[in-house]
Parts: structure tokens; C-alpha cells; sequence
């Protein structure tokens, strides 16, 4: 009676002159949901693709409105010195000068909102602050430690 012979033992397949294999035996397991690590490579990269999509409509976006709003400006410059001029040639065109004020005032408020809510979001902040907050709180728990250990 033999025993079986080791796939793995070298000397076994010295002696009978052939290389062994595992013939398709899958010796690692079932396949778990990290088995892909291509399809994850693949997801992050659409990730990191719809992200840089959405930076660069953002950086579009915020150029748009950086024009805008100089255009508003200029505007409202020329109209300060249009009213300048009006009280001494024609007083009757102040009030819609100073409606288009205004309104200019009302939209340029609103574009400096939008760029200022834009360029601060606190989604940005959400994994700094986790990060901050389990960093920190191994450290006080360090803390607590070495000082429970040198009392």
C-alpha cells in the first residue's frame, strides 16, 4: 500500500519525471467581493473622472461669474458717474439710475454668494474632520493610557 504522493514535494516529481499542477483547484476560496480589483480600479477611475468633470464645470462656472461680475461693476461705475452727471443736466433720469443700481447691486450680491458658497463647501471638510477626530481621539486615548500607567 502507498501513500498518496505530495503534489507540492519535489522529490516526488524528480522521481516520477513529471511536473505536477493543481489542475484547475482553486486552493484560495471562494472568490470574495475584493476579488476584482480591476473592476475597483475601474470604479475609481469613472470617480475620479465624474470629479474632474464637475472641478472643471465649477472652474467654468466660477470664470463665468468672475466676468459677470466685472461687467457689473463697470456698469455700476458708469452709472454712479451717469447720476453724477444728471443732477446737473437732467434730474428726472436719477430714479431709473438708481432702479438699475439696484438691481446691479441685488445680482452682484448674488454672484458673490454664489462664488463664495461654491469654493467653500463642507463636503470638502468631511474626511479632513473624520480624520482629525479619530487621530485625535487615539490620542487622547493614549493619553489616558500613559497616564493611568505612570500613576
Amino acid at each position: 500500500m502507498t501513500l498518496p504522493s505530495d503534489p507540492f514535494d519535489p522529490s516526488d516529481s524528480e522521481r516520477s519525471g513529471e511536473l505536477r499542477s493543481d489542475r484547475g483547484v482553486n486552493r484560495e476560496g471562494p472568490p470574495g467581493p475584493d476579488s476584482n480589483p480591476l473592476g475597483e480600479i475601474e470604479r475609481q477611475v469613472e470617480e475620479t473622472e465624474r470629479s474632474l468633470t464637475h472641478l472643471k464645470e465649477r472652474i467654468a462656472q466660477v470664470q463665468r461669474d468672475r466676468q459677470r461680475q466685472r461687467e457689473l461693476q463697470n456698469r455700476r461705475e458708469d452709472i454712479y458717474q451717469e447720476v453724477r452727471q444728471a443732477k446737473t443736466i437732467n434730474p428726472s433720469l436719477i430714479p431709473e439710475l438708481k432702479q438699475e443700481l439696484k438691481q446691479i447691486q441685488t445680482t452682484l450680491e448674488a454672484i458673490e454668494l454664489n462664488l463664495e458658497s461654491e469654493l467653500f463647501s463642507f463636503s470638502a471638510l468631511r474626511e479632513p474632520f473624520w480624520q482629525a477626530l479619530r487621530f485625535g481621539g487615539i490620542g487622547i486615548i493614549i493619553g489616558w493610557l500613559l497616564r493611568a500607567w505612570a500613576s
